[in-house]
């Protein structure tokens, strides 16, 4: 399976980077205008509906719509892992519904000094069976502007 990976440093405290990563307004806020993100729904494991924190088992529906002029991409991404210890955490989303075969996205956040490195990595199956999976390692170009997008995002929002 192809993986993308790209990382970060961002000059502002472990706590604020985790913190800011940790609730659906960070996903809206990091989120290109391009792709044209609508957040459905976002309920956490118990159902709550908008929690403060994105906790394992929490659940976004968004519907996307790059450039406005592809299809509306319906995408569903549940929260299937999250860890916090000291000067360290990640998240990790899933999709259960959306454009790509499989889409496994882990956020890792280190502490280093007064920086927070930020690193994602990105596992994922293209649609199109065979056809996809020839095209998969050439995703990474499309992916490289939409996480270097992000990580500016990050930079400016929290530097």
């Amino acid at each position: 399976m192809p993986t993308f990976t790209r990382e970060v440093r961002v000059r502002a405290p472990f706590d604020a980077v985790w913190e800011f990563h940790s609730n659906a307004s960070g996903l809206e806020a990091l989120t290109p205008a391009f792709m044209e993100l609508e957040l459905l729904a976002v309920r956490g494991p118990d159902g709550e509906v908008d929690p403060d924190v994105l906790e394992a088992g929490a659940e976004i529906e968004m519907r996307m719509r790059p450039f406005g002029v592809t299809p509306a991409q319906s995408w569903t991404s549940v929260i299937v892992e999250r860890e916090e210890s000291e000067g360290s955490a990640y998240f990790v989303d899933e999709m259960r519904g959306g454009p790509f075969r499989e889409w496994r996205h882990t956020h890792m956040f280190y502490a280093d000094g007064d920086d927070t490195v930020v690193r994602d990595r990105v596992d994922y199956r293209l649609p199109l069976g065979g056809l996809g999976d020839l095209a998969g390692p050439f995703a990474k170009v499309g992916f490289e502007g939409m996480f270097r997008d992000r990580h500016k995002r990050t930079k400016r929002l929290l530097e």
